[in-house]
């Protein structure tokens, strides 16, 4: 520890650099993780919301509820046999408030169940980001496709499907509105695993995100962003220690030669690895945990601490590999012949 601490000052401009580079990549993977689980939440905070379970939809419907037909006499015995049940449809759609100015909604319709709102006809419950857009409790809004109005009774928080604010109505409305007899899914929590149901396909919670084809899409080229930043941190401290182990062979070869063992210098460079990384590490926790506190408030940005320790191991564990595969060309060093190298 004394000859990695000793190495650090001796060189801190090389290992300066080498903290700033980890220090930003880092810190680009921690805002762009915030930013990925922040458009998760707004992309499918309805269905995150649900406790784990297992959606049904019809299996001719190639995996697109939108397609999906629920018979009537399968919907009244599931919800029969399963008393947290529930049947649901999802519609995007519009409202228009009283100076006729349209809001685009995810129009959300189940049978009665306390995981989604449940409203009388005629009666309309919003996610309360609309309550931004000036639509008060009270208000009357219309639909083009619907015959009557809806009267806003209550806001939800945190309520977003496909980056659009929900909006419950009751079964009867949306029927009218879609032309519709059926509903779209089922919805059954608590199961570990999937129930055979005739004619019906399962999916459970993280597989129905991934039919919402905005979902997936957007996920997965935020995702692989992150794990090309953490593989680029990895090269980066392979080739920043073997650069550094090229140029003290013929070290090596004298510390060897005097009885410095193999693993007392592989503890030295994991040392110079650890410090390096903590630093840049905290720094760059420091300020995306406060770019979380003053991130504009519409912005989808969401960094939670559990994420952080995540990418921060997985950092460390980065920085472990790619500092000892560097280190590999140490075990191979001959006193004599790395003396000699070092000398030409």
């Amino acid at each position: 520890m004394n000859m990695a601490w000793k190495e650090i000052r001796k060189s801190r401009i090389k290992f300066m650099i080498l903290g700033s580079i980890i220090f930003l990549v880092s810190l680009l993977t921690f805002i762009i993780s915030g930013l990925a689980n922040g458009l998760s939440r707004d992309n499918a905070a309805l269905i995150k919301d649900l406790p784990d379970g297992h959606f049904y939809m019809n299996s001719q419907a190639n995996e697109t509820y939108n397609l999906s037909k629920i018979d009537p006499a399968v919907q009244e015995r599931v919800l029969q046999e399963h008393q947290d049940a529930a049947a649901l449809s999802i519609q995007m759609g519009f409202v228009n408030d009283a100076e006729d100015k349209q809001h685009g909604v995810a129009f959300v319709t189940s049978t009665q169940s306390k995981w989604f709102a449940n409203v009388k006809p005629g009666e309309i419950v919003l996610d309360r980001s609309l309550e931004k857009d000036g639509i008060h409790v009270g208000d009357v809004l219309t639909n083009n496709q619907f015959s009557g109005t809806f009267k806003v009774i209550g806001f939800a928080d945190h309520k977003k499907y496909s980056h659009s604010p929900v909006a419950y109505i009751h079964t009867d409305n949306y029927k009218e509105m879609y032309r519709v007899n059926t509903l779209q899914l089922l919805f059954i929590p608590g199961q570990d695993e999937p129930q055979s149901i005739d004619g019906l396909q399962s999916f459970s919670n993280h597989q129905f995100l991934n039919t919402i084809a905005s979902y997936s899409a957007e996920q997965m080229s935020l995702n692989m962003i992150i794990w090309f930043l953490v593989a680029i941190s990895g090269m980066l401290f392979a080739i920043f220690f073997y650069m550094m182990n090229v140029q003290k062979i013929g070290l090596y070869g004298i510390l060897k030669a005097i009885g410095v063992k193999t693993r007392t210098l592989f503890r030295m460079m994991w040392a110079q690895m650890f410090f390096i990384t903590a630093i840049a590490l905290v720094l760059s926790i420091a300020l995306s945990q406060g770019f979380n506190l003053i991130a504009p408030e519409g912005m989808p940005f969401s960094l939670t601490m559990g994420t952080t320790l995540q990418l921060s191991i997985l950092f460390f564990i980065i920085g472990f590999i790619g500092a000892t595969l560097s280190g590999l060309q140490i075990r191979k060093v001959e006193p004599l012949q790395a003396i000699q190298q070092g000398d030409i």
